[in-house]
Parts: C-alpha cells; structure tokens; sequence
C-alpha cells in the first residue's frame, strides 16, 4: 500500500524552503517541519526519501513526519510550517475591579480568632460579600501573586 499523503512541490516552493533553512533564521520546529517536507518531496526536484529515513536523518519521530506531510496536503506549505492557533481561550474569572476588591480585603483585618487571611477565607470572604459569584482559592492565589503588596 502506497502513502496516502504524497509530498509534491512547485519550483517555488521548493524555493522558498531552501531559502528558508539557509538563512536558518526561524524556528528550530519551522526550519525542522521545513527539512521533512523538502526530503519528503516526489517531484521530479525533490529526492522522495521515505519516512523512516527522514525521521533518522532529521532525528524526529515517523508520526511527525507523517503529520507534517498530512498537514501540507490538506491545509497547505503555511499551516505545515507554522503552530495552530490555540484553541482554549479562557475568560479571565476576576475582572480589575474585583482584584482590587480582592486586594483590599487581603490588606484588611483578618477575621475575629484568625491572624492572617487564608487563600480559602479570602475566597469565602468574596463570594459572601458577593464580589464574585464564584472563585476558588487557587485564583485568589494567582491574583494574589501578581501584586506586590505586602500585606503588614
């Protein structure tokens, strides 16, 4: 069974990946990704090394070698070269005004039979003076962190 995902360039896109791994002014992924693609080739340029031998020579895994020549077929020479997008974009839970919020009352006096707020109290704290419907005690860590409070 032949490869399903078979590597054939143009001229010019032979081209611009020579030029690129000559100047070697990229990233180590992008000039790598780079290599596989010109060894993979089967044009009439390229030499159409097979998987096992550019995973050896170029000291990558054949899976990669795979998912890069896939990625080149199906989403074109940009996305083989280049990382995804990432695709997670989580919405920050605390806003500015409750980190000031929160801020002041780590500041603040501890509560009757404590000496110090704890990151759970601070949490307890927000959502019963209802700053925040929701928080967790790691989050109030985190923003905690970022200021450089000293809490005397």
């Amino acid at each position: 069974m032949g490869k399903r995902y078979v590597v054939t360039m143009t001229k010019a896109e032979r081209g611009m990946l020579e030029e690129l791994i000559g100047t070697g002014k990229a990233a180590a992924r992008k000039l790598t990704h780079a290599r596989i693609l010109l060894k993979a080739d089967q044009s009439c340029n390229g030499p159409g090394w097979e998987d096992k031998q550019i995973s050896e020579a170029l000291e990558v895994s054949v899976s990669t070698v795979e998912r890069v020549r896939r990625q080149f077929i199906e989403e074109g020479l940009e996305a083989a070269l280049h990382r995804r997008p990432s695709s997670s974009s989580r919405q920050r839970k605390v806003d500015g005004v409750q980190e000031a919020q929160l801020i002041a009352l780590a500041c603040s006096k501890p509560p009757e039979g404590r000496a110090v707020w704890s990151l759970r109290l601070l949490a307890d704290k927000l959502v019963a003076l209802e700053h925040i419907d929701s928080v967790s005690h790691e989050t109030v860590r985190q923003v905690l962190k970022k200021t450089n409070s000293s809490r005397i």
